[in-house]
C-alpha cells in the first residue's frame, strides 16, 4: 500500500495559536506548513497544495474569506478542504464563512478531538469522489 503523508496548511497569524494547531496535526500523521500572514499564503497554496487548510479569519494583511473566495475561484485548488478556525462566533459569522466556501467552520478555541474529527470528516468527503 502507497501511503502519502497528507498535507495541511494552518494559516493563522497568532503564533501560539498556529503551533498549537501544528502539534496537533502532526499528532494526527500530517506534514504541516504554517503561514503567519494571509498575502504570501496565497502562492503557496498554488505551489503546495496542501490536502486541507486550517484558516483563521481575522488575519492583519487580507482577510481569510478572501483568501478562501480566492481558492474557490481558482479550479485548480477548489477541491481543497478549508476549516475555518475563528475567534468569530456569530451565526451571521458562521454563514458568511459557509456562503464564501468553508467545508467547516469551527469556534475558538478548539479542542484536539473536534479538529482531528472536523479535518477527517472533510478528508473522507473529497475522496469519496
Amino acid at each position: 500500500m502507497n501511503f502519502k503523508q497528507k498535507t495541511v496548511m494552518i494559516i493563522e497569524d497568532e503564533a501560539d495559536a498556529a503551533e498549537l494547531f501544528s502539534e496537533m496535526m502532526r499528532l494526527n500523521g500530517f506534514r504541516v506548513i504554517k503561514m503567519f500572514s494571509s498575502a504570501p499564503a496565497i502562492p503557496m497554496i498554488t505551489q503546495e497544495k496542501p490536502d486541507v487548510i486550517l484558516l483563521d479569519v481575522m488575519m492583519p494583511d487580507i482577510s481569510g474569506l478572501e483568501v478562501l473566495r480566492y481558492i474557490r475561484r481558482e479550479p485548480e485548488l477548489s477541491a481543497i478542504p478549508v476549516i475555518i478556525l475563528s475567534a468569530k462566533s456569530m451565526p451571521s459569522d458562521i454563514r458568511t464563512g459557509i456562503e464564501a466556501g468553508a467545508s467547516m467552520y469551527l469556534t475558538k478555541p478548539v479542542g484536539f478531538q473536534d479538529l482531528k474529527n472536523a479535518v477527517q470528516k472533510v478528508l473522507n468527503e473529497t475522496t469519496t469522489e
